[in-house]
């Protein structure tokens, strides 16, 4: 059989350089998905690395998956020196016979929005993961949200809590965690890029990081939000 040549695929990587400055953004998240990291970690759709600084300070090892051609370089240079980090060109239902039942969890940080077969992905999660591992999954929520934006970032949906559940029901995942996250994200979301349709900066993401993203952290940690800008599950094997 002759050997499948992978498609060529680049990423609009403006908005990835603004959630660079995201970095209380990044802390909040993981903190939501600390306990149950265990200690063989894959994340899928790593981008130029950010998320993964903060999975590091968590974990020994991180296998690291990026399937654009434009952004993958900028991931493997970052980490090249870094003996912690394998960083793959390619995405995760690619063939990896290695990787078998090998991981403890899976993180998806807003990129299961871009996968078009969700539930498909998910079941090859499912039987990637250790019995007893964990997908761990943050994706933009709400589909009155959608705008310019997700369409610019290549996104087919955002999520409602009735979505997440229902793929998490018939991939034969038990839902550990499922909450809306960043309800103050709403209404700036809606405004700037659905109304307005603007472009995301790093600008308009660091205010947003630096004097919003605390305050609302200590917020929702004591009280869960009815709903959210995102959406945070924890499912497991």
């Amino acid at each position: 059989m002759p050997r499948q040549v992978r498609k060529e695929f680049s990423y609009f990587g403006k908005d990835l350089e603004a959630m660079a400055f995201a970095a209380n953004y990044h802390e909040w998240i993981m903190e939501e998905f600390k306990p149950y990291l265990g200690q063989s970690v894959a994340e899928v759709g790593a981008g130029t690395g950010d998320f993964s600084i903060c999975i590091l300070k968590h974990i020994r090892n991180l296998v690291a998956f990026e399937p654009s051609d434009n952004i993958f370089p900028l991931l493997k240079t970052r980490f090249e020196n870094d003996t912690r980090v394998e960083t793959i060109h390619g995405t995760f239902t690619d063939e990896h016979p290695a990787f078998q039942g090998y991981f403890d969890s899976i993180f998806y940080i807003n990129v299961l929005e871009h996968i078009e077969n969700d539930e498909a992905e998910l079941s090859h999660v499912y039987r990637t993961l250790r019995h007893g591992g964990h997908a761990l999954i943050f994706v933009p929520a709400l589909s009155f949200l959608y705008g310019e934006l997700d369409k610019k970032l290549g996104h087919y949906r955002r999520y409602h809590k009735k979505d997440l559940i229902r793929i998490a029901t018939r991939t034969e995942f038990t839902i550990r965690k499922i909450k809306y996250f960043d309800i103050a994200g709403i209404l700036p979301w809606l405004i700037f890029f659905v109304i307005l349709r603007r472009s995301m900066n790093a600008g308009k993401m660091s205010l947003y990081d630096r004097w919003i993203v605390p305050l609302m952290k200590r917020i929702e940690q004591r009280i869960t939000p009815p709903v959210g800008k995102n959406l945070l599950l924890v499912l497991q094997k």
